[in-house]
Order: structure tokens, then sequence, then C-alpha cells
């Protein structure tokens, strides 16, 4: 299998601005400001040729008492279980702190190779003053600047020569990995997205805290919940923009939550069901739909809305969400694992009617008996005509019917075609694209 790097360190010595450099791309959120990678991280990388998974951690703080930090430990920790090998980053520039200390003494009792990296140094003066790391009784010091790109040569030959000699190559699957769908989980803060992850993964692979906004980088992870696999990304909360510092960490994330969301195939927006759909989850929901996204909406805490109000739950989930009304909803909680069957095979029955096509001569014959059962109003003296309707493309489905005058055809009829094309072929949870085009112009 591919081998596996870690990258550990102390909060705020660069181990996310190094691990974007090696991977070659910014995948972690890089600032200024200490605590900002919380969850893990991984990236594809090749270091001197060869392939490895490296893998971003939050800052390493074992002695703090904070619930975050215990919970960034465990992580740590876990992905330092699963690794081949370690990426140990230091700071250059600062006296050697207890807390370099208590990380050193941790490593030395995993039994896995450790590389030493003191980050930072952007020239021998730095690299002379941070010789006194030595004191830690360290093997092997490697100066470096992720920044600039300084020493990552001497730092890829490194890391290679402790990875495991011999590895057994990586399986390549035959056309599955286009067939996986993608799911994003998307929402406000606090909603449950990181729980619900975790429970359809069966893993701790997404930090959980009470704490709203505790994810900010998206969770990529391959999900494989009873029998049914896809990809799934579990994404930053997003809270209204006037709330939102534009030069934040939070900016940063909710940037990275939306394209994530862009490339996904369907996104659940999961919402507090105690709280009720907010103005702030219709508006997440429209923005999926005007993305071209298909949708599921995800009624979280479902075991804390008392049995009196669950109706009256879901008829104010439909008139708040009235401008999309073929989005399903599904009751679920994320602690209880209740509802979770029922969202899966939505969202992945919401995937392959995202991708669906309808054969042209199926729609037409579909269209002449909407066309004999309504046909298309006259306006101003102009009476419209549908010849045919085809499926141009799907992601998400698109069709185009051509008309003598399709600048007549109203708003109303091609919402009530759309409508009727749900009613005869589906679509359920996938946005549809109807348009009217002029057949003569095209001919011309």
């Amino acid at each position: 299998m591919i081998p596996i790097i870690v990258v550990v360190g102390r909060p705020s010595v660069g181990k996310s601005t190094l691990f974007n450099r090696l991977v070659g791309a910014p995948l972690a959120i890089v600032d200024p400001q200490p605590g900002v990678t919380r969850d893990r991280h991984y990236g594809d990388a090749f270091l001197h040729g060869k392939k490895v998974t490296l893998v971003d951690t939050g800052g390493l703080d074992p002695e703090s008492e904070d619930s975050l930090a215990q919970g960034i430990f465990t992580h740590i920790l876990a992905a330092i279980e699963e690794a081949d090998a370690v990426l140990c980053v230091l700071e250059a520039g600062s006296t050697v702190t207890e807390a370099d200390s208590r990380v050193i003494r941790i490593l030395r009792k995993v039994g896995k190779p450790v590389v030493y990296a003191v980050n930072k140094v952007d020239g021998p003066s730095q690299a002379q003053e941070s010789c006194e790391m030595y004191g830690l009784g360290l093997p092997s010091l490697l100066f470096i600047s992720a920044l600039h790109g300084r020493g990552i040569g001497e730092l890829e030959a490194a890391l290679t020569s402790v990875l495991p000699s011999e590895t057994e190559p990586e399986p390549v699957p035959e056309d599955t990995e286009g067939l996986l769908r993608k799911v994003a989980i998307f929402g406000r803060p606090n909603a449950g997205k990181s729980s619900l992850c975790n429970q359809l993964t069966g893993t701790e692979r997404s930090l959980v805290n009470n704490a709203p906004g505790t994810t900010r980088d998206p969770v990529n992870v391959r999900c494989n919940y009873r029998g049914r696999e896809f990809q799934m990304v579990d994404t930053a909360g997003i809270r209204r923009r006037s709330h939102i510092d534009r030069k934040s960490v939070e900016a940063a994330s909710v940037i990275r939550a939306i394209r994530a969301m862009e490339k996904s195939d369907v996104a659940i927006v999961l919402c507090d069901a105690s709280e009720g759909v907010t103005e702030q989850d219709a508006r997440l929901l429209g923005l999926c739909v005007d993305r071209g996204r298909a949708v599921v909406l995800g009624l979280n805490k479902w075991d804390l809305v008392e049995r009196a109000q669950r109706k009256a739950v879901l008829s104010a989930c439909s008139t708040t969400l009235h401008f999309a009304p073929w989005v399903p909803v599904v009751p679920v909680s994320a602690l209880t694992s209740y509802g979770l069957d029922e969202l899966v095979q939505t969202t992945l029955r919401a995937a392959d009617q995202f991708h669906r096509r309808i054969p042209t001569a199926e729609l037409n014959r579909f269209m002449e008996q909407v066309i004999a059962k309504h046909a298309p109003p006259t306006q101003s003296g102009r009476a419209p005509r549908v010849y045919y309707i085809t499926q141009v493309s799907s992601s998400p489905p698109h069709f185009v019917g051509m008309s003598n005058a399709p600048d007549y055809i109203t708003v109303a009829y091609t919402r009530y075609v759309s409508n009727q094309i749900r009613k005869s072929f589906g679509f359920e949870g996938s946005p549809l694209i109807v348009k009217f085009r002029d057949r003569d112009k095209k001919q011309k």
C-alpha cells in the first residue's frame, strides 16, 4: 500500500505550510494564528519519485485541559498509529520549550521512524541559533523553510529513506472510481455534520466538539455504509455572510466548504431539527440548487424533538422550502443512528437521478401527452408550438424543447413542463433545467 507520513508538532510551527509545500497544492488553511488546523487532512505527494500519503494534523498539546485540544491530541495519536513514518516539525528562532520536550518524549514511545525538521530557517544564522535543539537528544536535525522551499529536497530524501523498502503496489480498481458518488455534508455550524460523518464511517474521522465552528478544512473520507460505497466530505459550518469577517480563517473555511459542495454530486444540507429550518438553512439549500447540485435535507437531532411537535416541524419545513418542493426531507439522529439507512438510500438515489438520462424517443412520447393535455397558451396573438424535446446533458439533467416561438412560452408553462417531467420520470432530489429554443433559427 502507499506509505503514510504524518506531520506533527506543537501549534504554530508551520505544519500546514509544509504540508501544502510537499503536496504541491494549497489543501490546508494557513494562518498566522495558532490552532487553525484541527482535523486530520490527507493529501498525496511524490517525494523523490515515490508516492506517499501525507497527513496534516493539529497542534500537539497533550497537557492542555481544553476539550478541543484533547480531541485534537486523540486524533494525532490515531494518525500516528496508522502511519509508517512521522515528520516532527520544530520552530527556529525560539528557545526550546517544555511543549517541544513533551512532543519528543511522546514520539520516542510510538515505535515509528521519526524525521525531525526545524522550520522557518531562512538563513545560516538562524540555522546556527537553532543548534541548541540538539540538546533535546535528537540524532539529527534538518533545517528547512516551508515558506521559501529551503532544504525541502534534503527533507524529501530523509523521509523516503525511513519508509519501508518494499511496498505493495496500490490496487487499481477497474472503472469503479468514476462510479463513486460524491456526497458533501453542508449546513450551519453545530448542526451535527461531523457527528453524522463519524456515524456513517464508523470511525472518529472528524473532530467533534460542542463549540460551533470546530471543523475548518473539508474532511474527505471514503465511506462504505452497509455495502453502499461513496466519497463523503465533511465541510465547515456556514453562518450568515454579515457575521463573517472576510479576512478571517472562517472566511477561508466557508470558501472551501462551498467549493467542496460544488464538486459533489449531492449535498446533504443538515439542519438542527430542534431549532427548525431557519432562513440560513433555506439560503444554503438555495445555494446548492443555484450551483446545480442534487440536494437532500437532513433534519438532525430528531431525538430532541417532542413526538407531539414532529408533524409541525415537518409542515414548517415544507413551508420554508416552498421554492424547492422536490427536495426530500429525512429526519435523522447522528447520536442514536436513527434514520441513517433512509438518509443514505435517499442520498444515493438522488445522486443516481442527478446523472440520469432519458432517451429522446421516450421524452417525445411524454411531450405529446403533455401538449395534448395542456398546450402552450397563446401570448400576444402568437400560438407557440413545441416540435420535440431532448435531454442535452445530465449532472444536472438539462432538457431543451424546440419551438417556433420560444420567447412566447411563459415561465409558468416551463415550470409546468418541469413538474410533469418529475411526475413521469422522478428525478427526486435533483434540480432540472428546462429551456425552449427556436428550431427555425437553428436550421437557418
